[in-house]
């Protein structure tokens, strides 16, 4: 049965577009999506899942298990960049090692939309509000690799330091968090009858959209991979090992918070993929002497291919046989 999950992933219309966009990098094609364009199916795919999202809830309403659930993952996030930190400090600098566990605690949008197309294949569907609880892990990941950086990185001058506030307002004015935030709080408060009349935009066509994205992702994936060769064996194998590990306790601890299947795959994905989008903002201004050419390919070149192959097929797995 798993076995048939792996291989009806790598069959998938979308993930065979993301490797195409790598086989055409490697073949120095000239295929390439506008940036404007790509800026735009960002937008829709974020704006889509954020609104399904606000009207799942809208239907299902707040309860106590909705709460936990947002307690689990805000505690997820703040862990995670917790103990990598001290891993990651054993072989890199303190400004690589923050960033790079800020990038792992934090979550993507974009694997958290390929999770959402899993579901659909196993024809499951995870509850409005882990949109919410998606969001809400973007920032205690950058929080605490900033007090981390601040603890632990003695060479960071008074002007270097950015507070703590300063980052928490940036972190929820990212665009991308914005966008699904605000398209949750419409859709948790748009009339339903309403809401039907745009059903096609945010439904039928969010596949589509979402092939030409991994399209463009597997291009910038295999451009970013090369980036951190540098680093050698130990960052290649973190960018693996990590989130597999972040995976498959989340899909086994998140059976004491809730029963739904969809749900526990969900948080099982959030907890084991890295941010490329939030965090390298944030790290900008948080740790300017970080290296994005180490973060941003472990995050994008291998934690991105590796769980949308090989791991989300095993968090289901643990996910359907712990219950």
């Amino acid at each position: 049965m798993e076995f048939n999950i792996l291989i009806s992933n790598l069959s998938n219309p979308t993930l065979l577009f993301f490797l195409l966009g790598v086989i055409a990098t490697k073949l120095k094609s000239d295929l390439e999506i506008p940036a404007s364009s790509s800026k735009f199916i960002s937008l829709y795919l974020l704006f889509s899942i954020g609104f399904k999202g606000g009207q799942e809830l809208s239907h299902s309403g707040f309860n106590a298990e909705i709460i936990y659930s947002l307690l689990f993952g805000l505690g997820i996030a703040s862990l995670i960049p917790l103990y990598t930190f001290f891993i990651l400090k054993k072989k890199l600098s303190v400004s690589d090692a923050g960033a790079v566990a800020a990038s792992y605690g934090s979550v993507s949008a974009v694997t958290f939309v390929a999770a959402i197309s899993f579901l659909e294949m196993q024809k499951l569907v995870s509850g409005g509000h882990m949109v919410a609880v998606m969001a809400l892990m973007e920032s205690p990941a950058i929080i605490v690799g900033v007090i981390l950086l601040m603890r632990y990185d003695k060479d960071q001058t008074a002007a270097e330091k950015v507070s703590i506030k300063s980052i928490v307002q940036h972190s929820f004015t990212n665009g991308s968090v914005l966008l699904i935030l605000g398209s949750l709080i419409i859709g948790l408060i748009a009339d339903t009858k309403q809401a039907e009349g745009i059903k096609p935009f945010t439904t039928d066509i969010f596949k589509g959209f979402l092939a030409l994205f991994l399209l463009e992702m597997g291009m910038v994936t295999t451009r970013r991979f090369a980036a951190f060769r540098k680093y050698g064996w130990f960052v290649s194998i973190f960018a693996i090992i990590i989130p597999a590990i972040n995976g498959c306790l989340v899909a086994w601890l998140s059976s004491y918070i809730t029963s739904d299947i969809a749900n526990r795959f969900v948080f099982a994905v959030l907890a084991a993929s890295a941010s490329y989008i939030a965090v390298p903002a944030a790290m900008r201004l948080a740790a300017p002497k970080s290296d994005p050419g180490l973060y941003l390919p472990m995050a994008l070149g291998v934690t991105f291919p590796f769980n949308i192959t090989i791991g989300m097929p095993l968090y289901m797995m643990i996910v359907k046989s712990v219950g």
